[in-house]
């Protein structure tokens, strides 16, 4: 019995060491990354934006506002206060909209992670985290033009930034440290829990659930799959790399990579505070159809 556990140990210990050559620069990228752009971009990012209001782009300012909403490094709950003061100032809802949606979806430090995917899924999820972006604002514009979609006078919280340090070596450092805190453990159980996925779950297992000779089914299963799981991003990318190297879809990974950040508790939570009871379950019919078509456009593309 005690061999067996030695030997089953060593096992999960190669597991791991692999999972965390394959992960670990991509981990630490997204770290320092993300920290730069919310100690040295982030206020500039809020500028643009602001600036755009006075340009008169009608709905052709979704799109940069989609951008700006990826490259946002803010969490929903320090999204939504910043959204408030642009609406007190008179931004479009539909703008807002756009880029609350995809920074829901994606972040510089998530982009990062993602990278370990390959070229091809960062890229598919760069493209449909904007796109979301895009839909979402279109569909705010167009159904509700007279009125206001979000509900911001409930939230009152300032939108206080916490990178006030005078010191901009040791903000950056502060930045940095908080980042490791929040995603740390997170990575930490997915490489775990991929070690141990890979000791122990069959090779067939993935592809029969997630592969593309289900066509539509697979990627339903997968947008289904990443409402509960979905938990933070570094955690999920190395299931999802490993997912990808045993017969996964990309159809499927894309509708995980959608379906989670929109449904993650956190941001379900963010959105509840700032929508009415019937806009908070078109979000999530919205968030769901979105994860679903997408995976299956992207079945159909890719071989």
């Amino acid at each position: 019995m005690v061999d067996l556990f030695r030997r089953e140990l060593v096992y999960i210990v190669y597991y791991l060491s692999l999972q965390v050559q394959l992960i670990a620069l991509y981990w630490g990228l997204g770290i320092l990354i993300g920290s730069l752009v919310s100690v040295f971009v982030k206020n500039r990012i809020q500028q643009v934006f602001l600036r755009l209001q006075n340009k008169q782009l009608g709905v052709f300012g979704l799109v940069p506002a989609a951008f700006l909403g990826v490259l946002s490094p803010l969490c929903l709950f320090g999204t939504i206060p910043v959204a408030a003061s642009f609406s007190n100032k008179g931004m479009r809802h539909d703008w807002l909209a756009a880029f609350m949606m995809s920074s829901v979806l994606l972040n510089p430090q998530l982009l990062i992670y993602s990278a370990v995917l390959g070229t091809q899924m960062l890229l598919f999820r760069l493209f449909f985290s904007i796109a979301g972006g895009l839909a979402a604002g279109a569909l705010v514009g167009l159904l509700f033009q007279d009125t206001p979609f979000f509900s911001f006078e409930k939230f009152s919280r300032k939108a206080e930034s916490r990178d006030r340090h005078t010191n901009i070596l040791i903000r950056l450092c502060l930045n940095i440290g908080r980042n490791i805190r929040a995603t740390g453990l997170y990575f930490a159980l997915g490489i775990l829990l991929t070690a141990l996925y890979q000791r122990y779950v069959p090779d067939n297992m993935v592809a029969e659930l997630f592969g593309s000779s289900n066509r539509g089914l697979c990627v339903l299963s997968a947008a289904a799959l990443g409402v509960p799981l979905y938990v933070c991003g570094g955690g999920t990318v190395p299931l999802l790399a490993e997912w990808l190297l045993r017969g996964m879809s990309p159809g499927s990974a894309v509708a995980f990579m959608l379906s989670g950040p929109a449904t993650k508790i956190t941001n379900l939570s963010g959105m509840k505070m700032v929508l009415t009871p019937q806009r908070f379950g078109a979000y999530l019919v919205f968030a769901v159809l979105l994860a679903v078509l997408s995976g299956i456009l992207v079945n159909l593309l890719v071989p």
